[in-house]
This record gives structure tokens, sequence and C-alpha cells, in this order.
């Protein structure tokens, strides 16, 4: 349980400290005769998660730094990297709804992706090891 705290004045011309309650409760004395009452804690309103949206993604050439897809599906995007040779020849962002921004993806989440594109890839080995 931890401990409630009270802003003791009643110091010598140094300024106020803080002092556990139970010491003021103990000497009442050192509280000057006051009525000391601690608040009660407010407690947070549990915050209703909203419905989960499916991810969407942009999809931007390394070479030429063309968006080649932004805000497509996970349909969309495994489709369209079907056509990409390779898992290093592309930046994959994911949509960060809380940051509202695009976060790039790591390697081994682009090598998910690509694995779903190119099945039979030496991706998909390397990345189920």
């Amino acid at each position: 349980m931890s401990k409630v705290w009270v802003l003791d004045t009643e110091t010598k011309g140094t300024g106020a400290e803080m002092v556990p309650l139970e010491k003021i409760e103990r000497d009442p004395s050192s509280a000057g005769g006051r009525i000391i009452v601690p608040r009660e804690r407010a407690e947070k309103p549990a915050r209703e998660p909203g419905p989960k949206r499916p991810p969407r993604f942009k999809v931007v050439d390394v070479m030429t730094r063309q968006v080649l897809a932004e805000g497509a599906d996970t349909r969309a995007t495994v489709d369209l990297l079907k056509g990409i040779r390779s898992v290093v020849d592309v930046s994959v962002y994911a949509w960060d709804g809380a940051a509202e921004r695009w976060q790039v993806l790591g390697m081994g989440d682009r090598k998910k992706l690509f694995a779903l594109a190119h099945p039979s890839s030496s991706v998909t080995s390397a990345s189920t090891r």
C-alpha cells in the first residue's frame, strides 16, 4: 500500500516539507492543531477501445522514391509486391492511427508481406528459421 504524504508548513523558516500522514497522526502537536483531510484519488475512467481498423500500407520504390501505393489494404499490398523483384527494392509503411502518421515497417514485417507475394522465394525459408 502506498503512503499518503502531506505538506507540513509548520517548519521554522526553512519552508514547507513533505511528511507521511502517519507522522502527523501520531504526533498531533506537530500539526499545529490543523485538521488534515487528504483528498481521495480520482479514478481514471476506463477508455473503451474503438473498433480495430484493418491495416493500411504505403509502398515506396527506394531508387526513385516514387509512391507505388498509399492507403492500400493488405491484399492490394501483397498483389503489388508480386511485381517487385526483392524485398529491399521497396520501403513499406503502415498507417498508425494513434500517432496519425506512417510508420516504416521493419525488415521482418516486410519479409512476411513479401513471402505472401512470393511463396516460393528464398525469403520464405529464411523468415521461418
